[in-house]
């Protein structure tokens, strides 16, 4: 179908579907209820630039010209649902607007993923918006059309979403941990109802890549005939983890390579996690070109690609979390493993500092006995030393 832009005033029941959703803020009082002059000039950008094949949404915080205006708790419902239904929201900050709304505003719209301010460059407050706006890696524009410039880029040609889909904004749609999670649970035969967007946590140059998302999602149990509604589903890139190990006498015996590194969430004894050498990369990563990398990185052994076999992938905390592991395993050599235990007090990690580890070499029996790791990585380790198809390297 070709591309068109519908509006939405405030108020009014949203399209059952569309490709691209745009909210149009409004910092301060509008003019009128037809719509501000800026907010006209960029739903005319809008429609002249949108290049989709499908529909764009734009939705306003101002109600429509007759609208009534008796029912503000269902306009706040309305203005909070299209926050955080919208693919990219605009801000316009005219000459005039409030210094302290603007403040306000800003520590509340800092989303790098969807929020574009926008100011003329000669106004006073200029500078204070976009020297906060870098610090923050938001979107910015001293013209409305850089602003629509700016929108666009974000959205690209959107994606096709229709019912309760339209509540997963664009960034989180696209990731491949929400595809996998919202394909499983269609497979199943379960109905995604609607999702709110409960933070999302952006890292990398300019904080480009959505590395962790929230969605507190109401779900159609096709099996159970029932809604679920009081949970939320948090996922990240899927991580690739690789198992170096030497067999011993017993399963006990077998010699596990570990690194050892500071992670913030880590509740252990000494603050530090104790893992399977591994990590995450891009979408377009291959999972087990990553976990060679990753090994390397974290341990400084190379592994050639052929030694290694797949086990598959599976969640690793299935009631918190909707990313998987893929595991590895790799069985070394004496010397190799001579080579580890003798780098053991040098460190490793990545080379932009982000990350520091240390290899440790332990046994199986001395991971179970000492609880030396969590139960995802005690299975990932048992899953391969309880395998006994290979056989040991030359």
């Amino acid at each position: 179908m070709a591309g068109e832009v519908i509006t939405v005033y405030a108020g009014q029941q949203p399209p059952a579907f569309w490709d691209a959703c745009i909210f149009i803020g409004e910092p301060t009082p509008g003019p009128s209820a037809s719509g501000s002059p800026w907010q006209s000039e960029v739903i005319a950008l809008l429609r002249e630039r949108w290049a989709g094949d499908g529909r764009l949404v734009v939705l306003l915080a101002e109600p429509s010209s007759g609208a009534r205006d008796d029912d503000d708790g269902e306009l706040i419902d309305w203005y909070g649902h299209a926050v955080d239904v919208a693919d990219v929201a605009m801000f316009w900050w005219p000459e005039g607007a409030d210094p302290r709304l603007m403040s306000t505003n800003l520590a509340a719209w800092n989303d790098s993923q969807r929020v574009v301010h926008g100011t003329p460059s000669h106004l006073r407050q200029s500078r204070y918006l976009l020297k906060y706006a870098s610090r923050h890696a938001m979107s910015t524009a001293t013209t409305l059309a850089g602003m629509v410039t700016a929108a666009l880029d974000k959205i690209g040609s959107g994606a096709r979403r229709a019912a309760g889909e339209r509540e997963v904004p664009l960034p989180v749609w696209k990731t491949d941990s929400f595809q996998r999670w919202y394909a499983a649970q269609t497979s199943a035969g379960n109905t995604l109802l609607g999702a709110r967007l409960v933070w999302t946590f952006s890292a990398g140059q300019n904080k480009r890549f959505l590395l962790y998302w929230a969605l507190h999602v109401r779900v159609y149990v096709r099996g159970e005939d029932r809604v679920k509604t009081n949970e939320v589903v948090i996922s990240r890139p899927d991580i690739s983890a690789l198992a170096l190990y030497q067999r011993g006498a017993t399963i006990d015996d077998t010699a596990i390579v570990l690194v050892r590194e500071f992670r913030s969430p880590a509740s252990t004894p000494d603050g530090l996690v104790h893992e399977l050498p591994g990590g995450s990369g891009t979408a377009e990563a291959d999972a087990l070109d990553q976990a060679v990398r990753e090994a390397e990185e974290e341990t400084g052994l190379a592994i050639d690609a052929r030694r290694i076999r797949a086990h598959g992938s599976r969640q690793l905390a299935a009631t918190v979390s909707a990313h998987h592991a893929h595991l590895f395993a790799a069985e070394i050599t004496g010397a190799e493993l001579a080579r580890l235990r003798a780098t053991q007090s040098a460190p490793h990690g990545a080379a932009d500092g982000t990350e520091q580890t240390w290899t440790e070499i332990t046994t199986f029996g001395q991971i179970r006995e000492n609880r030396l790791v969590d139960w995802a990585t005690l299975g990932m380790i048992a899953e391969v030393v309880l395998d006994r198809t290979t056989t040991p390297p030359a």
